[in-house]
């Protein structure tokens, strides 16, 4: 009877997965239900960290025909598994570009158009980007493309995170993109302390002009326009900021409504879920639990930290240089790309010291030039690190 048991035992161990079930594995179990977590009650990016956090979930359990590749055996071919052929979307550098074409119908450019300045408040957030890069690359444990592709999450901008990781560092794919969309989710308490320690009380009670009206031509006019020089200045950002243009355009057109909506909802929304769940599933123990994880996650603090403070510290320059036409510097940690969660928490922190200062719109100005200015970054470090690792 003992031996019919252990015959049964051993078949059942043998045909099942619990004999490949490692502590690695456990481990993460832990970190996914970290993740569940954040998303579901703290709902922190649930958009991206439930789709994560699940694909994570899925590289940790022992299965079959979600990851295997394809192969041959003898004249038999035998096809990979589902999630080899969907994270194709990220390997092809599909899933970013597509993500940015809903995110480009869904922006308004009217602010940063009616008042240019902004731009440049976009450009300063990006410091945090260079710092955490130089930081990471001086420690000696990353290289100059996994520095990179470690500072684009202070542009705080997920899909350009992961497009630089693929292109850069893929091997950090899986953490940096948690890093990145973890952070995302909690602007609104990283930046507030940030900007009430960089600003004055008179600074934070500055009202702004109102924005003059932007027309349709002139809208369209500069998404060409930025498209066109963007392009032909960095090169390798090219599918990033051409189909966050054409989003746009079709947004700005007027005359496609069905396809800007189908922008705005379908396609963002489905892009999503595979390119959260494909990120998810490079999240193996054996890459994700190592001392390069955590540097990687205290990195992504400084980086936005020095992003939110390069954009308010521009702000208060740019007063001292123009004091006729003041700035709130509140509006300059808007510059990260958390389009438009920044805005909103530039409006919150200036409510809270005047409640009639309306800053929002002043706000997404810097905000949606953020975007392109992390998109510029990332191309800038492919066209250079490229082939440095």
């Amino acid at each position: 009877m003992s031996g019919i048991i252990e015959q049964f035992t051993l078949m059942m161990t043998q045909s099942t997965g619990f004999s490949h079930i490692t502590g690695g594995m456990m481990i993460m179990w832990v970190v996914c239900v970290v993740l569940f977590y954040l998303a579901i009650v703290k709902d922190f990016e649930p958009l991206l960290l439930l789709p994560i956090a699940f694909g994570a979930l899925l590289a940790n359990i022992p299965t079959e025909g979600v990851l295997n590749e394809p192969s041959i055996e003898g004249l038999v071919h035998i096809p990979g598994g589902l999630y080899y052929y969907l994270s194709q979307g990220i390997t092809l550098e599909l899933f970013p570009p597509i993500i940015f074409l809903g995110v480009g119908a869904l922006t308004d450019f009217g602010p940063l158009i009616a008042n240019p300045r902004t731009l440049l408040l976009g450009a300063a957030a990006q410091l945090g980007i260079f710092v955490t890069m130089f930081v990471a690359v001086l420690s000696g444990v990353f290289t100059p493309g996994e520095g990179a592709s470690i500072g684009i999450i202070g542009g705080a901008d997920g899909p350009t995170s992961i497009f630089t990781a693929n292109k850069l560092a893929p091997h950090l794919l899986g953490p940096i993109a948690v890093a990145a969309y973890t952070y995302m989710s909690l602007v609104p308490l990283i930046q507030p302390p940030i900007m009430r320690f960089l600003t004055t009380d008179a600074e934070r009670k500055i009202r702004m002009k109102t924005l003059r009206y932007v027309g349709k031509l002139e809208r369209i006019v500069f998404s060409m326009v930025v498209m066109v020089a963007v392009v032909l200045v960095v090169p390798p950002a090219s599918a990033l900021v051409a189909m966050l243009m054409l989003g746009n355009l079709l947004r700005e057109s007027g005359c496609v409504d069905r396809l800007t909506k189908s922008c705005q909802n379908e396609i963002i929304n489905m892009t999503t879920i595979f390119l959260g769940t494909s990120v998810g599933l490079t999240m193996g123990a054996e890459n994700f639990l190592q001392p390069k994880t955590l540097m990687i996650i205290a990195m992504g603090v400084v980086a936005f930290g020095f992003s939110t403070a390069g954009g308010v510290l521009l702000a208060k320059l740019m007063n001292k240089l123009s004091p006729h036409n003041p700035i709130n510097p509140l509006i300059g940690s808007a510059g990260v790309s958390a389009v438009p969660m920044a805005a909103r928490v530039s409006q919150v922190v200036g409510a809270e010291y005047d409640k009639h200062n309306f800053l929002l719109m002043h706000a997404m100005g810097p905000n949606v030039a953020g975007v392109i200015g992390t998109a510029v970054c990332a191309g800038y470090f492919i066209s250079r690190l490229g082939g440095a690792g």
